[in-house]
């Protein structure tokens, strides 16, 4: 038995920058992650072929580059390693009709593309974009927030002092407004619009569900003010560079160790317990990088003691699931629409926002989408050294899908556990890519698919495939999320605190929760 004072569950990316800060604060810390990698859903792979490297899941590590950590440990960060591959031209979408749209960090070939489809377009993506740091302040602050009664009102009291009421107005009308409204309101053009509300569907908002217009007016906005940033090598370059961070400050990351259990002292956490039946010893705290329906009857076998708690996390609400599909290829997709678009991190091929609409609600009645919403990663576009010289990888990331198979809305493939009909429905995928780029498939030296359930047994936290480790819909974010009266990442247990995506402020590369928690029990 081993004492610590900070014993963490999983090694994700919120957990190890935790762990880093309080480890620099003097803490001894422990980490136990169940599989031989840490990073959780933030990892880089070889999944086709020797010297091709695949992001699993994250691939856009902006959030990371502009978050408080970042900022904080910068230095450390980067002797540890980390290095960022930035990108100009950030994200775009191919439609059948032949056209495209895409963002660049330059205003002027933005505004361009724009003004092709839409003078009145052009003009108001000028307006927002000069908004845009007054505006960013205000959200900025509230999303890198706690979300405690002095934080909020802290928030609020700058944003009526900036924007006066009816500019506060205006900014919480943007906070509860679906996509589609939002983008009707701003924008006349159907292409344009249906490119930005392609970044909600991120993070589980379809167009009409409310409080999703912030994620593309936010995506947008940023992309083209400051442009993107990839993980030089691989998104992995920021948790090698976090877990050296760990080690280097004394802390301790064990790998192929997993925690089945936390063990409880009157009503607080007092260590964990292994799969070995190891035990550890945690002083001060024990923190669960975990997913929520995990605690009540798992880690915790008798529970919190809190049966409204208990509840909720089994309750706790998860997004539809993804499909993961990574190509070696011997060179880019060759776009019909123009190639211009091979220059490009992201390539979005969803039609249309009632495509998006449709698709969403044959997810959520358990039926594989005829045209699921496709999110085609060309990270060599950015940063060649991901493949051999010449080569190149795709990272193609399929929304929305069910985690259990009902029906088939093509009505070609009979209902069957994922791992039955998987490469099948790859096959589709592969077909829609085909139809915005001929010859792809003459194109694929390599190829590797993980169904929603495939990404579940990578990772338990990613439950059905859901890769943002739980819905951001309005009934489980900010104050309730994970759930009402828990927003700050604390339980009923004294000492046990959860963090990761499944907590404030959510999903995303940011490490906010991880490193929120940490000032709140460490200091700044």
């Amino acid at each position: 038995m081993s004492e610590f004072d900070a014993i963490f569950v999983g090694a994700g990316h919120n957990s190890l920058a935790c762990a880093a800060h309080l480890a620099l604060k003097g803490w001894k810390i422990a980490v136990f992650e169940r599989s031989q990698t840490i990073g959780g859903a933030v990892q880089t792979g070889e999944y086709t072929l020797p010297g091709f490297r695949h992001d699993f899941g994250a691939m856009n590590l902006s959030l990371f580059a502009g978050s408080a950590f970042h900022r904080k440990y910068a230095n450390e960060l980067k002797s540890h390693g980390l290095d960022f591959a930035p990108v100009a031209d950030c994200f775009a979408s191919a439609f059948p009709d032949g056209k495209w749209f895409g963002v660049s960090n330059d205003l002027e070939k933005t505004a361009s593309r724009l003004a092709a489809f839409s003078a009145a377009d052009a003009a108001t993506w000028r307006r927002l974009v000069g908004a845009f740091p007054g505006e960013a302040e205000h959200l900025f602050r509230l999303l890198g927030s706690p979300m405690s009664a002095r934080a909020l009102a802290g928030t609020g009291w700058n944003l009526w002092r900036k924007k006066g009421l009816a500019g506060a107005l205006d900014t919480g009308r943007l906070l509860f407004s679906s996509p589609r409204a939002w983008l009707e309101e701003n924008f006349e053009t159907p292409h344009v619009r249906t490119t930005l509300a392609a970044w909600g569907m991120h993070l589980d908002f379809a167009p009409d569900i409310a409080g999703g217009a912030v994620f593309p007016y936010l995506e947008s906005m940023a992309n083209q003010s400051f442009g993107m940033v990839l993980g030089k090598g691989g998104a992995d370059t920021i948790i090698r560079a976090l877990a050296g961070m760990v080690t280097a400050a004394g802390g301790q990351i064990t790998t192929g160790a997993d925690v089945t259990g936390i063990m409880v002292t009157g009503s607080k956490a007092s260590g964990v317990r292994l799969a070995s039946d190891e035990t550890h010893v945690a002083r001060k705290a024990v923190i669960a990088g975990v997913a929520p329906k995990a605690l009540p009857g798992k880690l915790l076998p008798n529970g919190s003691g809190d049966a409204g708690f208990d509840a909720a996390m089994k309750k706790f609400r998860h997004a539809p699931g993804t499909m993961m599909i990574h190509l070696a290829l011997d060179d880019l997709p060759d776009w019909s629409a123009g190639a211009e678009l091979r220059q490009f991190a992201y390539v979005h091929l969803a039609p249309s926002l009632d495509a998006m609409s449709r698709t969403y609600q044959q997810a959520i009645a358990g039926l594989l989408p005829d045209q699921p919403v496709l999110v085609v990663g060309q990270p060599t576009a950015v940063d060649p050294s991901r493949a051999p010289a010449g080569k190149h990888v795709l990272w193609v990331q399929v929304r929305m899908l069910p985690a259990e198979i009902l029906g088939d809305a093509a009505g070609t493939l009979a209902p069957a556990h994922w791992d039955a009909v998987k490469d099948a429905y790859a096959e589709r995928v592969l077909d829609i890519i085909e139809s915005y780029a001929p010859g792809l498939r003459s194109k694929i030296l390599g190829h590797a698919v993980f169904s929603p359930l495939d990404l579940e047994r990578e990772n338990p936290n990613l439950v059905g495939g859901d890769q943002i480790c739980g819905s951001h819909h309005l009934s489980q974010n900010f104050l309730f999320r994970p759930a009402r009266g828990f927003a700050r990442w604390n339980t009923p247990l004294a000492n046990l605190y959860l963090t990761g995506a499944a907590t404030w402020p959510g999903a995303g590369t940011g490490a906010g929760s991880g490193f929120m928690l940490a000032q709140q029990l460490g200091g700044n």
